[in-house]
């Protein structure tokens, strides 16, 4: 009866481990190298795990959401990758420092690569301006194995329901950090005033050393004065 409860034990505890290590943790996903602050550039990465075991993932499409557009994608080199950026025109220009931006990117895709079972790939895209008014971007990506298929992470998560099977990669964004900037001046121009302090206190030192220094001068001065005198009128005496 022991061996029995042992052995459902064990079973139970492995097909829990076989539960969380399924398809739920080998979702495509986004996320920064570092901040992806609002309003600011960032880098990010697409991290593409493959999913089955007879077959390599060949190609990953990432499509760029159309009402948050980025006025700046560029990709960074995978080995063994070829990528190709797809622009689409703008029905209202953007201005971005000063300049008219008139096309935005619409899709990535990177292939002629391999990921092989058992294995992931990362790649990495700088990116912006990210959007000031956004707390999120879905960006819906597909994924191609060379046996054919296609699996397409496009399902956006709904807010109080259960995670979709194939959910679309979000990338969350924080709140802009304004006052860093504030922060760093504030504090070099305490390090500024720190180091003046510093140079005022020494040459304060140097100067009463060296007042010091004149006034021992001054007194050893006078005291080998008066001893020279007073052997001056010792000579004379005795001369007498």
């Amino acid at each position: 009866m022991k061996t029995s409860r042992v052995s459902v034990a064990a079973a139970l505890a492995a097909g829990t481990v076989l539960f969380l290590s399924g398809p739920a943790f080998a979702h495509v996903g986004v996320q920064p190298a570092g901040e992806a602050a609002k309003g600011g550039y960032a880098t990010i990465n697409f991290k593409v795990p493959n999913e089955r075991d007879n077959a390599s993932t060949t190609q990953l499409e990432v499509n760029f959401p159309i009402d948050q557009p980025l006025t700046s994608v560029m990709p960074q080199d995978v080995p063994g990758w070829t990528v190709a950026v797809e622009k689409t025109k703008l029905d209202k220009p953007l201005t971005v420092h000063g300049k008219q931006i008139n096309e935005v990117v619409t899709k990535v895709t990177w292939s002629g690569g391999k990921i092989e079972a058992g294995k992931f790939q990362q790649f990495p895209l700088s990116v912006g301006k990210l959007p000031e008014s956004a707390d999120q971007m879905v960006f819906k990506s597909i994924q191609t194995y060379d046996n054919g298929e296609v699996v397409r992470w496009i399902e956006e998560a709904k807010e109080g329901a259960a995670e979709p099977q194939n959910p679309a990669p979000v990338l969350k964004l924080t709140a802009p950090k304004g006052d860093d900037h504030h922060d760093s001046g504030a504090k070099a121009d305490e390090a500024k005033n720190a180091d003046k302090d510093a140079e005022h206190g020494h040459d304060e030192a140097a100067e009463h050393g060296s007042d010091t220094t004149a006034r021992v001068l001054g007194i050893a001065g006078i005291v080998i004065g008066l001893g020279g005198v007073a052997f001056g009128i010792a000579s004379r005496r005795r001369s007498v």
